[in-house]
């Protein structure tokens, strides 16, 4: 399993293809040769998955019940636009127009892109997302850490 760490601010060119930082290069599975996934993010971003974290992500997805009209809702706009990407010789990566769509990142405008690592995905923001994300920073980070580390079961601990 592959960790990530460090945020790195890159540009996209006109045809959406977007240069991997060589420092997040190292930290990639076949220091960024081999395929990754890429999908819709929960804020108005993107999620770069290695192939292994995404088959876990769909392994969840599939113990949903797929009568249950949510959890259909859910399924479908999630993986909508999901897409494997494989680097060029150049260490590259397209991103998908609907994706891009998706996280306000337009292609044509030279957006500067910022790639957050999330220890198990990468999130893909445009700049000015990014910032008003990290605008709304909780007040208290010590009591936030609390609740959310303290005294729960956490994953691998069932």
């Amino acid at each position: 399993m592959s960790y990530f760490f460090g945020d790195y601010s890159c540009k996209l060119d006109v045809k959406s293809r977007l240069t991997l930082p060589s420092a997040l290069k190292q930290q990639l599975p076949g220091e960024g040769k081999e395929p990754l996934m890429i999908a819709r993010g929960f804020d108005k971003n993107l999620l770069i998955y290695t192939k292994i974290e995404w088959d876990g992500v769909i392994a969840e997805l599939l113990k949903l019940n797929q009568y249950e009209r949510e959890n259909q809702q859910f399924i479908r706009h999630f993986t909508r636009g999901a897409t494997m990407i494989e680097p060029d010789g150049a260490g590259r990566v397209l991103l998908p127009k609907i994706l891009c769509d998706h996280a306000g990142i337009d292609p044509q405008s030279a957006n500067e892109i910022i790639l957050s690592c999330q220890i198990n995905k990468i999130e893909v923001w445009e700049k000015s997302a990014h910032e008003a994300m990290l605008a709304n920073e909780p007040a208290d980070f010590a009591a936030l850490a609390e609740r959310v580390m303290g005294n729960k079961a956490r994953r691998g601990d069932e």
